[in-house]
This record gives structure tokens, sequence and C-alpha cells, in this order.
């Protein structure tokens, strides 16, 4: 947790005490008597470029805005930022509005794209220009950079005194597509000796011969995501612009912009840092080619850290919404544990996934003593921790699958699993069992296990009350299993820091990040999963149905996380 967030975990009587950060600090400030928006309603919005998918560092973002207005009470908008047509999509736009919705946060009738507002983009430009506070340059990227300055030197613009009457007549000839592609653009006049190069008369507008996925090919020249961005937020009536870190310099432009156009209101900018995984790569532009160059199946792959990645692995609302909640709010950078994600996870499948048996590795177990064409059936609990959950039935014969990993044919020691002559093991929720021989093919591979059960074991404690020395294996009635694929995922690198340094981040990515099983043999009871439902493995793991692939007949299970949890919190 970070240390701008500061929570209780539980009051005096045990209950739970609302977590404050330096954000809600704040807002709070700001909407007392006496604040910059005493007495108004808090408004926030979450503005996603709509070029891919919403990932885990984006998921935090639209918490923190979705969430801060929900804490005081107001509202919070959903914008498309489009006002870069490059590789913005009608497609990103839709999964966008459905992994907000997943997370469980509406926007209402407040949804709205960057790209309506381009023509009052356009009028608060020429305003500017109109004030002598913007001017139409001729400079090319190359003279740009060159006369962009340093600390020591401040920048130049040759055409920074051009009169207001020329910057109009050149602006309106751009928009109407006189000019080529880097051309002129329009920058603002402010500050050519500004330590804060942001302020160096930077670029309003630039001219982009781009079809926009909304606004088709009307428009040639675009605003700056600097420049539109206050001028939507104000115009929408945002109280407080949250944002990440990056845009901390950037925030004299925003007040700047607001202060000089002709706008409606001043909201606040405030920023946070990002969120930082290890094992994990955040940038869009990365994913992008991970999935263009075939690296993953596509942005729901479940190795990735897309939304709809994890909820295809098998991730849920809660697990996600208490992860972003248990790190904080934060001003300086830090990166989490992909761990601590998984753990997240792991605590909200424990306590509401249905318990349910599946062999990974399936070997035949043979209990030679259990009458042939004999079946019984069995009542095991859905969910030890939740009794409301009920129970299911499952059946139990002469022939088993059990799990290859549990039979030995010469043990280890401290093994206390089957093997010949070894100690009795339970089947969970059925009888004890010793093992009395094995079957091999030509290769030496073990085909069958043989084994005797106490038949007055049943529920797996024996009548006589005697001590069980080894494990409690699960099985699978050979009888009545189906068939499945189980998917292992791993972590899509091996490198924890995969962006560091010089490293090129595809060199990092791990060869065993994926396993696919096939003939598993699952109990029938998960026959007819659906996609997405979300089972615990017993002994195994997390898995879900695969949203995409698993149908009845044809199931394939995506393992969301192992059992065992490597996340050890910090002291």
């Amino acid at each position: 947790m970070s240390e701008e967030t500061k929570t209780t975990a539980a009051g005096a009587e045990g209950e739970a005490v609302e977590s404050q950060n330096f954000i809600h600090q704040f807002i709070k400030e700001d909407i007392a008597p006496g604040g910059q928006f005493a007495g108004m309603q808090v408004h926030t919005r979450f503005p996603p470029e709509p070029n891919g998918y919403l990932h885990i560092g984006h998921c935090k973002a639209l918490i923190i805005d979705f969430g801060s207005a929900e804490k005081f009470g107001g509202i919070c908008n959903l914008r498309m930022d489009d006002t870069n047509p490059a590789k913005e999509d009608t497609e990103f736009v839709d999964a966008i509005k459905e992994d907000i919705h997943w997370l469980g946060f509406d926007w209402g009738d407040r949804f709205f794209y960057g790209s309506d507002y381009f023509e009052e983009d356009y009028r608060q430009a020429v305003g500017l220009i109109k004030k002598g506070l913007a001017y139409v340059c001729e400079l090319t990227p190359e003279q740009f950079k060159e006369y962009r300055g340093d600390v020591n030197t401040p920048a130049r613009s040759p055409f920074r005194d051009r009169p207001v009457e020329e910057s109009l007549d050149l602006f309106q000839r751009m928009r109407s597509g006189e000019f080529p592609e880097g051309k002129y653009t329009l920058r603002a006049k402010i500050d050519l000796t500004s330590g804060n190069f942001n302020m160096r008369d930077p670029v309003l507008y630039r001219i982009r011969y781009i079809h926009h996925h909304r606004q088709g090919d009307k428009w040639c020249i675009y605003p700056m995501y600097d420049f539109a961005h206050p001028i939507q937020d104000a115009l929408e009536g945002i109280t407080h612009s949250l944002c990440s870190l990056e845009y901390e310099d950037h925030r004299p432009l925003y007040n700047w912009v607001v202060e000089h156009c002709d706008l409606p209101s001043h909201p606040r900018q405030i920023e946070f840092a990002r969120l930082g995984i290890d094992h994990t790569v955040m940038s869009k532009r990365k994913l992008r080619q991970l999935v263009e160059e075939g690296r993953v199946s596509g942005w729901d792959d479940p190795r990735m850290p897309t939304l709809c990645g994890l909820r295809r692995r098998g991730y849920t609302p809660t697990s996600i919404r208490n992860f972003c909640d248990r790190i904080g709010v934060a001003k300086n950078p830090s990166t989490v544990e992909y761990s601590f994600l998984e753990h997240c996870l792991r605590e909200d499948l424990n306590d509401h996934a249905q318990r349910a048996m599946a062999v990974l590795r399936p070997v035949k177990l043979v209990i030679t003593n259990y009458p042939a064409g004999q079946s019984e059936t069995l009542t095991i609990e859905n969910n030890p921790l939740d009794p409301a959950a009920g129970t299911r039935e499952v059946t139990f014969s002469r022939e088993l699958w059990v799990e290859a990993d549990d039979f030995l044919t010469q043990p280890v020691p401290k093994y206390k699993r089957l093997y010949p002559g070894g100690p009795e093991c339970r089947l969970k929720g059925a009888y004890l069992i010793k093992c009395v021989g094995y079957e091999t093919d030509e290769n030496g591979n073990v085909t069958e296990i043989a084994a005797e059960y106490d038949p007055d074991s049943r529920g797996g404690d024996p009548a006589d009350g005697r001590k069980v020395k080894g494990a409690t294996i699960h099985w699978v009635d050979a009888a009545t299993a189906v068939n499945a694929q189980v998917r292992l995922y791993d972590n899509l690198f091996s490198d924890a820091d995969p962006d560091g340094g010089d490293k090129n981040f595809l060199d990092c990515l791990n060869p065993a990040s994926l396993e696919v099983l096939t003939g598993c043999k699952l109990e029938a009871s998960l026959a007819n999963a659906q996609p997405s439902d979300r089972f615990q493995f017993l002994r195994v793991g997390y898995f879900c149905a695969d949203s995409k692939d698993s149908k009845p007949g044809a199931l394939v299970f995506n393992r969301a996380v192992s059992l065992k949890d490597s996340f050890k919190p910090k002291k």
C-alpha cells in the first residue's frame, strides 16, 4: 500500500474503515466551505483513447475516476479521446464500454467523444489567434527540434510575430486542406524561455490527412491532446481532472488553455502515479505489437494484462477492484508484484468458487476388491467455506482416474501418496485405499495402478479409528468422466522488468507461458459448465471455462491461478 494512502483495517468493533488518499483529501478541501468547488457536485471523467483495449493500468485510473465521484456522491463522464485518428476504431470503443460495465461502473447518459468538440476546439483556437496568443508556424519537424533550445538556451520561432490576420487566413486554409502534412502547425504563444519545455510555444494543431472513425474525412487538422483535453473538461463541467503523473509537467499548459480560452469553468488537474506490475508491459504500443506479430492469440489472450484477457483467464471484477483499492493511490511511481494481483483473485475465488475434481494428467486406478459393475453415489460439499453453496453428487466405481503424480513405482523420502506397499491414502470424500501393484507398457510407462479399498471407510475415515498416514488424493470416476482441454498459463515474460534498461521486451517473452493439456478427466458435474464459469479444481488450482472456445462436449478450461500463494506481504 502506498504511503500516500492511509487506511485503518478495522474500527473498535471490527467494522471496516474507509481509506483516504491524497486525491480524496484534495477533493474534500475543494468542496468544503470556501473551497474552489464549494457547494458544487464533484464531477470527474475517464477519457481513454480508443486505439486498443483497456489494461490493468487503465483499470487503476478508471477506478480512481469513477470511484472518487462515487465516494463524494458525484458523477463521472466517459469520454473517448479520439482526437488522434491513426489507430482508433469503434471495436475499441465497444470493448472499453464492456470492460467498464464488467467492473461495475456506469456513466449513465454522460458518454462523449472528444471528436464531438472539434468545431468548438477550432473556434477556441481562432479565438487565441485573435487575442495574439497563437500563431501559424511553418518550421519543419527538424527545424522545430533545432530551434527548441535547451535548459540554458531559449527556444526560437521566426514566425512568432506573424500578423494575426495572416495566421487567421493560414489556419482557415489549413482546415480547407490547401497544404500538405507537416507544412504548417498552429502554436500557442506562451514563453520561449520557460524551464518547462511544454510551455515553449507548444503545438496546438497539426495537419493530418487520415480518415477518422466517426468524423470521416471532414477534418484534415486535428487538435493536440494538451489543447483539446482541458477545453473538453471545462465544457463538460468537470471539477477534478484526475490523470497519471506523466501529465504533471503538462498541468501549467492545461491551466493556460483554460484561462485563456472562453470557457465556462476551470477544472483542477490532479496527478497520481501510474500502476507498474512486474513481469508485464503496460505500453499499449507494445501490447499491440504482441497482437499484430502473433506473439499472443489476441488482445484477449489470457496472458495479456488487458481486462478482456484477465476476464477470459478467470479474474473477477471484485478481485481487480480489491487489488486497485489495496495498492492505494501514490504520488511516486512504484512496481507492484504480479503475485499480489494473483493473491487478490485467490482470496475471492477461495470464498466463492465451487469445488470440483479434475485430473489433468490421468492414469487409471483399478480397485481390485470393489465389485465389478457396481456404482454408488457420494455427496460432496460444493464449497466448505460457504454452506449456502450446497452439495453435489459424484459417482464412484471400480475404475477411477487419478493424477500420475500421485503414484511412484519407487517412493522418494517423505512421499505419502500411492506406491506398492505404501501407506493407506484417502480418496477425497470416498474410501481408504492401499496400492497393491501396477502395470506398464513396453516403454515402462505406468498404464494402470491396482489398489484395494476398505469398504468400512466410506467418507474417508476407518471404522476402527486407526491413523491414516497417507495423503488425501482426488479422483474422477472413469465411468462418468468428461474429457477436457486444460490450458496452464504462466507469466508472459520471464524477466521481472521486460521494459528495463536497453532490453528488447520481445527477448524477455517466457517460452513456457502456456502449456496445453489434452485428455484431462473431469467429474461429470462439469459436463455443462458454461463459458466463464469458475471452479476450484481440488488440489490443482482455480480454473475458468474459456469464454470463446469452451462448450458442452468440447470443454476448455483456463487456469486462472494456482492454489499456492507465493505473495508475501511486507512487514
